[in-house]
């Protein structure tokens, strides 16, 4: 770290090195600057007469140049660097879990760079404290959603007892502490890349999207920390890691922790079957539908097939009744009638426990409140409200919660030991996440999650392809 930390050097002749709109700029005399061959990613700008490039490329530039000053080279001024050192303590003293340590010390290993990969519930967020604390710099935490970023905003508050800037929901208010979502850093970064040494990515998975990588390629920071549960993305973006962040450098897995750190757990397969009626129609529509799919060769499987189904679908009568055939045996499969009893059957059986329904669309999550009096989170909740749903689920007063897609990461909810996956999509990491909720170890805490398959349906692949993780075997 002293080599990156060291002073500036005073003012003489040489080169300079700056910060600029996300952006790093050397400017000095053409001749120095052509010599630098080793400097990775700067190109000549022939706008300012000076090599430009991405501030992620910071810390290896201001290493080539420091040795190259230390030979006496140059001389060299560096104002990109706009971060402080700050005197920071953890507000109270607790023994870091084996894992924890063992992660701190796989990412010191790896230069302060890199991704730690811990499940739902296994303390990530101990981790990061302890990373922050470790290198006392100027931090910056970003966040998938706001409700993330308030968590955050709270758990720094108290751990470090000092103003905590946020931006985002509202806020712009910067500080050497600061949170933020992945949206607001991509809005900003390009002010903000030179004000932060560490840089940490909470549901780090997010980040490879292309406008959230830009955020963290208009950065200096010199330090970086990922935190996920689940790192793979199904279009691979996950291997832009290694250069946003840094590689996997410690992973533990739900059943290396489970009993130990996380709580116990068991997955139940509930296979409901359709009654006649919607035997008959649900094969009858889905015929329908891959009939066209078949005739117009289509392939489904592939990126482009549902845009391709769409497309075409809208251009004929027969491509419309197939769209409606679709959706038909769609909402059989995944909330019908058998099903709307198991899951009363199971609410009757945990009624003492704490319970989260997952539904794959909104509809079903409404139909479910209405039906059995149980308040529903979806993207459309507002904040207060969905705010006073999860307090009271946490402190007991609603023992049940329905949602879709909302509550799969980025809540903290320790007390919810039940799970039933009513529907879903085939992604894994969904699955995970889900399972996620449940595992925050409490004492004498038994979890279950509980997935209903509609019988002699299609749900039945989609279940087999989403439970291909080592948590389900």
């Amino acid at each position: 770290m002293s080599s990156i930390d060291n002073a500036k050097s005073a003012e003489a002749p040489g080169l300079r090195l700056s910060f600029e709109a996300g952006t790093l700029v050397l400017a000095g005399p053409r001749a120095q600057l052509d010599s630098l061959t080793e400097l990775d990613g700067f190109v000549w700008d022939d706008r300012i007469g000076a090599l430009r490039a991405r501030a992620r490329a910071y810390r290896t530039a201001f290493a080539a140049l420091y040795r190259r000053q230390s030979r006496g080279e140059f001389t060299l001024t560096d104002d990109a660097r706009g971060y402080a050192e700050l005197d920071l303590h953890l507000s109270t003293q607790r023994d870091p879990f084996p894992h924890q340590v063992e992660s701190m010390a796989a990412w010191k290993r790896a230069g302060y760079c890199g991704v730690v990969v811990l499940p739902t519930g296994a303390g990530k967020s101990f981790v990061a404290e302890l990373a922050i604390a470790e290198l006392h710099r100027s931090t910056l935490i970003v966040a998938p959603t706001i409700d993330l970023m308030n968590q955050w905003y709270d758990l720094l508050t108290a751990t470090f007892k000092r103003t905590v800037g946020i931006i985002g929901g509202g806020y712009y208010e910067v500080h050497d502490l600061t949170v933020t979502t992945y949206d607001s850093a991509f809005i900003h970064m390009e002010h903000l890349g030179d004000r932060f040494a560490l840089l940490i990515f909470d549901e780090a998975h997010h980040l490879p999207s292309p406008s959230y990588a830009q955020a963290s390629e208009m950065s200096i920071a010199p330090y970086r920390l990922g935190l996920t549960a689940t790192p793979e993305r199904t279009d691979g973006g996950h291997l832009l890691l290694d250069e946003l962040v840094g590689p996997i450098v410690y992973r533990k897995r739900i059943k290396e922790l489970a009993g130990l750190f996380l709580a116990e757990y068991q997955t139940v397969r509930i296979h409901v079957p359709l009654s006649e009626e919607d035997h008959r129609t649900y094969h009858q529509e889905r015929q329908v539908y891959l009939s066209f799919v078949r005739q117009q060769g289509i392939q489904m499987g592939s990126p482009n097939g549902w845009g391709e189904f769409v497309m075409r679908s809208s251009s004929s009568s027969a491509g419309r009744r197939a769209f409606r055939a679709y959706w038909h045996q769609k909402r059989i499969q995944l909330a019908h009638e058998g099903k709307l009893e198991q899951l009363e059957a199971l609410l009757k059986r945990h009624a003492r426990d704490r319970v989260l329904i997952f539904t794959s669309d909104n509809e079903t999550v409404y139909a479910i409140s209405r039906r059995f009096f149980i308040p529903s989170i979806t993207h459309k909740t507002p904040t207060k409200e969905r705010k006073a749903f999860l307090d009271g689920f946490n402190a007991g007063r609603f023992p049940t919660l329905v949602t879709s897609k909302v509550l799969n990461e980025g809540v903290n909810i320790p007390e919810a030991n039940i799970a039933i996956v009513l529907s879903g999509s085939g992604s894994v990491r969904e699955h995970v996440q889900r399972l996620g909720r449940i595992l925050r170890r409490q004492p004498d805490k038994q979890a279950i999650l509980y997935e209903l398959i509609t019988a002699d349906t299609a749900e039945q692949y989609v279940s087999d392809r989403r439970r291909e993780h080592d948590a389900y075997r």
